[in-house]
């Protein structure tokens, strides 16, 4: 069978052992009138491009000379398109402040049926306040047991002593209180020895003993505070007033001049100037509110604020510490977008017990 014969190759073959070398191709102008190519330089495999012609070879040349040196204008925008890339580069912005002015909303909302429960409780007094201090107690421990709930604590024990402490507190007064806390501990050992196993009853007991410190303790305070012969239910709005100003000013004062951390290790937002901001506001808040109570003078008002504001962000901090070791972001969602009663009364637990001291030293 015959084979087709090889293609020959424009490579030029390689010269042998004692062979002379073959000779050189013969150099060509590419740039003749031929039309050949010029072997000599080194071989581009990139296509050789026309040059574009410039506007004066053109046809019409001159008038596209003067077109190119003119300056261009820019098309005239539509109407309202200006304003709508401006809505769009706004866009984030605005519904940031829509979305804060949202949540304000809802907060005020929710506080708002809160706030009118306080306000007629604290009026009308007596059992129907101490009752109301009893069930506001049983649902912080219900908060309180669900972030502890690992140690199974005894809910019984708690909520039966918190109960009897809020009657104590409307009856009798704080030695009464006391026996009911000594009281409840025989009770929590049968509770204790009625369980299947002693193992981590410790933790059981000393979580349950905790929580009726933290929480019950200071609401039957809450009903010693408004049981103040003539001026209970002024001092108490006082001691709310106060701690909410206390509050208010230290959130404003962190947001404005914060720089200085207060506790970076159990809570990184709150800082020494947003502190001290907080203290001066709520001396104020004590002071505005007494300012039309002719039994408490100037003076009297300055100390018993001054304490009042300290204390104030001290029970803040104090259930941020326990929320941070227990990894909990908020304690419930009983208040909505404000979070758990506990979140929003820790600051109280701390400061209607000194009120009720106070009142007794500088008051009564």
């Amino acid at each position: 069978m015959d084979f087709p014969p090889r293609p020959s190759s424009s490579r030029p073959r390689r010269a042998r052992h004692g062979e002379p070398a073959a000779p050189e191709p013969e150099s060509r102008d590419p740039t003749s009138d031929t039309g050949e190519f010029d072997w000599t330089g080194e071989l581009s495999l990139e296509p050789q491009r026309e040059r574009d012609p410039r506007p004066d070879e053109m046809p019409g040349g001159a008038k596209w000379a003067e077109a190119e040196a003119e300056p261009r204008e820019d098309p005239p925008e539509r109407p309202g398109r200006g304003r709508a890339r401006g809505a769009h580069g706004t866009q984030a912005p605005e519904r940031i402040r829509r979305r804060a002015r949202s949540e304000t909303l809802a907060r005020v909302l929710w506080a708002l049926p809160w706030l009118i429960f306080a306000i007629l409780v604290i009026a009308v007094g007596g059992g129907v306040f101490a009752v109301a201090m009893i069930a506001l107690s049983w649902a912080i421990l219900i908060e309180f047991f669900r972030m502890t709930a690992r140690a199974r604590p005894f809910q019984l024990v708690a909520f039966a002593t918190t109960a009897a402490m809020g009657i104590a507190a409307h009856f009798g007064g704080p030695e009464q209180i006391l026996l009911v806390g000594i009281a409840a501990f025989p009770v929590m050992l049968g509770f204790a020895l009625a369980r299947p196993s002693l193992q981590n009853v410790t933790w059981a007991m000393a979580v349950t003993v905790f929580g009726v410190v933290w929480i019950g303790l200071p609401f039957a305070h809450a009903v010693l505070l408004r049981d103040v012969p003539a001026h209970g239910g002024a001092l108490l709005v006082d001691v709310l007033v106060c701690t909410f100003f206390t509050d208010t000013f230290a959130y404003i004062g962190g947001r404005m001049f914060g720089q200085h951390q207060l506790a970076p290790t159990v809570s990184p937002n709150k800082t020494l100037e947003g502190f001290a901001l907080g203290i001066a506001g709520g001396i104020l808040g004590f002071w505005l509110a007494g300012l039309y109570q002719d039994w408490l003078s100037g003076s009297e008002a300055l100390l018993f604020g001054l304490c009042i504001a300290f204390l104030a962000p001290v029970g803040d901090l104090f259930e941020s510490a326990i929320k941070r070791d227990l990894d909990v972001k908020d304690t419930g969602r009983m208040l909505g977008p404000h979070g758990g009663l506990l979140d929003r009364l820790d600051a109280v637990l701390f400061t209607v017990v000194a009120g009720y001291y106070l009142a007794l030293a500088i008051v009564v």
